[in-house]
């Protein structure tokens, strides 16, 4: 029986607020007596009906029932406009009507590629019946997540803050004035698999809410002040002894058998894998490089991996990366490419450049907008299961490539009569070397090697004629910051310019298409921008325009991440000091203003916003961007002591500021050989506490020091391309050979 995650995985923070969960949720159980068995807190369910049948044929449908969600241009609330459900999307309209008619709320967040969202949808939400209750005495609401995080995140933290285990579908039931008192992720329309029913859960939270709702009110509040509190920063001493405790941390969740970090399911986790390549490097700890490159091998290998068309699945639900969440994430492309554009430079292996190069090549054929943005995902299930894209028989590679060449294959890639998925199918992955399959067969692993390209070129075009997964074609702000952080470096790198140019294309679209007067939005689908972008948006496009100025130089990328750094600022800090807020003064005001603190599947807004303004306070001098990034670190040093793997990403800032960092420039004529060489050393060289700048003398405007004034007095020594490299706020002696400048960057820590 497959096993599906639901856990979002967020590591509560320290023990005080361990204890204050744990009462409140046995007062919310308490207090909700009449109610079904509570959600078992697991970390995973087992798999109910399939999902509702999609693809082709569902287009011919027609629909009994349309509702408001049909003027909508998120693809997850789209899915549901011909539900029986009255569904408003989060509106003031709703909640005005859950005060005028004195109803609670039914709050149900998801988003379009979610397997178990999908599930409930069928089950319960297309029930005639069970809409009907819904209807009669619920508001009820739908959310895109990945459009509001800010709304997701705060419920996500009410679920947890109930004793609850949390994930998507995330179901709340919530006061007309929003206070959240139940809730839990997919409720089965009947009860099963030890949770109550959906339906019983209405009716019994209806009756409470008639004639018992001092029982439902009394925990809200506490709830509702426990949200409060987690705007409050956790403020300690920030020192190398917190990146020490995390990389023990890490050492000892590290699985020596199949790589990762824990146990099944496993995500890919790229935060923790980036902070155990910086601590490599910064204490020499050849166990920590590793771990990395075991695990990127081992998911490489493993199905997690498409080994046709390129790029990473969301987790595996194994141990050994063997059978995944089949759905892709444009964020996981982003971050686990990072991971393996690093260790192809520490290591030079050419496998790592390969895995980055194959999952660009995946987002830039089936994720990129016309107009140059990246699309946000690709479901899970097609022809209403999950998978059914991506797996395949040996009947079916023999039909497609011969049997002999199937035959080499099948064993390269393990596909099998008997399978290892369902219906006797194979997820493909890698359990046997080239050299061993290619003895077994009697080839050179040269021929086999090309036997293999052969096939998989030939099994992609056929894949191709497959129903495909539904693609969410929103295209994300911050999402799109950290893919082209990926695509910039990946370019400058590989000495691929089409990566470069496409990074180019999708920052252009941002600032043109997502910005109007300035203020960058959340999402833009169907030509309609969603709302003001929150503070990872911000941070993550930031980022990802100072990867793209490090590998064009084009000063126009570093003006435009300069300009916005001072807007997010502005609108997300906390005047009283510490972490930066999630939301902006512009966006609306929900119960509570919270501070993002953890670094799960994605980076917190935090975290990236603190290494982003430390990079710009080292090229432009800013003293108020690295007040704040201090203030960031100061302000979470308690979450970081307390649970240091919940912030791997934050610690990689706190690496660049405790430092050894550098600042390098180059100095000369951007088409020169010697210029072009040194720019090729540094894009060669693994250097993640380095900011690196081109004075170019071509440009007679000298552009760059209007934002980076200490290189106004660098000059090109004897008329040759000069190096600076100053670390720790020294400088070294100046250099024009390429021989001393590679001494030089091997030189700094």
């Amino acid at each position: 029986m497959r096993i599906e995650l639901v856990l979002r995985q967020k590591k509560l923070i320290n023990v005080p607020r361990i204890w204050a969960l744990g009462l409140v949720g046995l007062a919310m159980v308490v207090a909700l007596r009449g109610l079904a068995q509570v959600t078992q807190r697991t970390e995973a369910q087992t798999e109910g009906p399939a999902a509702v049948e999609k693809g082709k044929a569902a287009m011919e449908i027609t629909h009994a029932h349309t509702n408001r969600l049909i003027h909508e241009t998120s693809p997850y609330l789209l899915q549901h406009a011909h539900n029986p459900v009255d569904w408003y999307s989060w509106s003031d309209e709703a909640f005005a009507k859950a005060v005028s008619e004195d109803k609670p709320i039914f709050l149900s967040i998801g988003y379009s590629t979610c397997h178990w969202c999908h599930v409930m949808e069928h089950e319960s939400f297309e029930n005639e019946e069970i809409a009907a209750v819904m209807n009669e005495h619920f508001v009820c609401i739908k959310v895109d997540r990945e459009q509001r995080p800010d709304v997701d995140a705060l419920y996500m933290d009410a679920i947890h803050m109930m004793g609850l285990q949390g994930g998507w579908p995330l179901s709340a039931f919530l006061t007309p004035e929003g206070t959240p008192f139940y809730g839990g992720t997919y409720f089965p329309p009947d009860d099963r698999f030890g949770r109550p029913g959906f339906k019983r859960v209405l009716n019994d939270i209806n009756d409470k809410w008639r004639n018992s709702r001092s029982e439902l009110l009394g925990p809200a509040e506490k709830i509702k002040q426990m949200l409060s509190a987690t705007s409050e920063d956790q403020a300690g001493k920030v020192t190398e002894e917190l990146i020490i405790a995390a990389a023990e941390s890490l050492e000892r969740s590290f699985d020596p058998t199949h790589g990762g970090f824990g146990r099944a399911p496993k995500f890919p986790q790229p935060s923790n894998m980036a902070l155990s390549l910086r601590y490599w490097r910064r204490s020499g700890s050849e166990k920590h490089l590793q771990m990395v490159l075991y695990t990127l091998k081992a998911m490489a290998n493993g199905g997690i991996y498409d080994h046709l068309g390129g790029g990473f699945h969301r987790y595996s639900t194994d141990a050994k990366w063997l059978v995944p969440h089949f759905e892709k994430m444009l964020y996981d492309q982003a971050l686990i490419a990072q991971v393996c554009l690093d260790s192809y430079l520490i290591t030079g292996e050419e496998e790592y450049a390969r895995i980055v190069r194959e999952t660009m090549d995946y987002v830039l054929r089936d994720m990129t907008d016309p107009q140059g943005g990246f699309y946000s995902a690709e479901d899970a299930d097609s022809e209403g299961e999950e998978g059914t894209f991506y797996v395949w028989t040996p009947e079916q590679t023999q039909a497609v490539l011969g049997e002999r060449q199937a035959k080499l294959f099948n064993d390269y890639y393990g596909v099998t009569p008997q399978g290892n998925f369902e219906h006797n199918t194979s997820i493909l992955n890698v359990t046997k070397s080239l050299a061993e399959v290619a003895k077994k067969h009697d080839l050179s692993e040269a021929a086999l090697g090309e036997e293999l390209s052969q096939a998989r070129e030939k099994l992609f075009q056929k894949r191709a004629q497959r129903i495909r997964p539904h693609r969410d074609d929103k295209i994300i702000a911050a999402w799109n910051g950290l893919f082209i952080s990926a695509m910039a470096k990946a370019g400058a790198s590989l000495k691929e310019q089409r990566y470069r140019a496409a990074a180019e294309r999708a920052a252009d679209f941002v600032l043109t298409e997502m910005t109007p007067a300035g203020r960058l939005q959340r999402s833009v689908a169907q030509g309609k921008l969603s709302g003001p972008g929150f503070l990872e948006d911000y941070a993550f496009f930031i980022t990802g325009l100072l990867d793209l100025y490090q590998a064009t130089f084009e000063v126009r990328w570093l003006a435009q991440a300069d300009k916005l750094a001072g807007q997010m600022l502005a609108l997300f800090q906390d005047e009283t000091g510490g972490a930066l807020f999630m939301t902006g003064v512009d966006n609306e005001k929900l119960l509570v203003r919270n501070k993002p603190d953890y670094d799960g599947a994605v980076p917190s807004g935090n975290s990236v916003a603190a290494l982003a303004l430390l990079r710009l306070n080292r090229i432009n001098g800013n003293a108020d961007y690295a007040k704040i990034a201090e203030q960031i670190q100061t302000g979470m040093s308690g979450r970081m002591a307390g649970s240091p793997l919940g912030l791997t990403q934050l610690l990689c800032a706190v690496d660049f500021q405790l430092g050894p960092s550098a600042e390098i420039t180059i100095v000369g004529k951007r088409g020169d050989a010697l210029t072009r060489e040194m720019l090729g050393v540094l894009h060669a060289t693994y250097l993640p506490n380095a900011v690196v700048l081109l004075k170019d003398l071509d440009d007679s405007e000298n552009r760059l020091a209007s934002l980076a004034p200490f290189t106004d007095a660098q000059i090109a020594m004897d008329g040759l391309t000069t190096a600076y490299v100053c670390e720790n706020y020294a400088c070294k002696r100046p250099v024009t050979s390429v021989a001393d400048f590679r001494k030089l960057i091997s030189q700094t820590d």
